[in-house]
């Protein structure tokens, strides 16, 4: 009982510790930079990002940099919301798969970064190849399919039968 305990325990310890160093998400904070949210904080070539934050206060106005990004200035501007300010800017199609530093300046002085993650798209649809294929189910076929192993099935059963009576033909 012990050992289960033992190792539930050091399993939960590790799923913490695992979650405490995870990659980072839509905002980043250190001592000289506010939050910078992100959305979609991963995106694909091609793709509009909005990025906000608090750090330029009410009616303020700010630059956002995606320069690392190959994406150059983008201005932010007072949103609906209360104190937050909003700026888009599109991935270029240029852009690699990886990491990107997002940084705003605020007219107030402040700074917000945050970290978006570039991903290529997967393909996605039906592959054209020449040799056919299905769009959905073809009821005949998947008639037909179980009906044939179904008979396999029974034409094994009788033959292991016959094998196992000891009749030879």
């Amino acid at each position: 009982m012990r050992t289960t305990a033992r190792l539930l325990t050091g399993t939960a310890l590790t799923v913490v510790a695992l979650g405490a160093f995870a990659a980072p998400g839509a905002y980043a904070n250190n001592e000289n930079s506010e939050s910078l949210e992100i959305f979609p904080s991963s995106a694909s070539p091609g793709t509009t990002v909005t990025v906000n934050t608090l750090a330029c206060g009410k009616h303020g106005h700010g630059v956002g940099d995606a320069n690392s990004l190959g994406a150059g200035e983008f201005q932010l501007n007072p949103s609906t919301h209360k104190e937050v300010v909003v700026g888009q800017f599109t991935v270029p199609h240029h852009a690699k798969p990886g990491s990107y530093w997002i940084s705003v300046a605020c007219d107030n002085g402040r700074t917000a970064r945050g970290d978006l993650i570039v991903k290529h798209r997967s393909p996605s649809g039906h592959v054209q190849t020449g040799v056919g294929g299905s769009v959905g189910p073809d009821t005949a076929q998947v008639t037909a399919g179980a009906a044939v192993l179904a008979a396999a099935a029974v034409g094994g059963v009788w033959l292991l039968r016959r094998r196992a009576s000891g009749a030879q033909g």
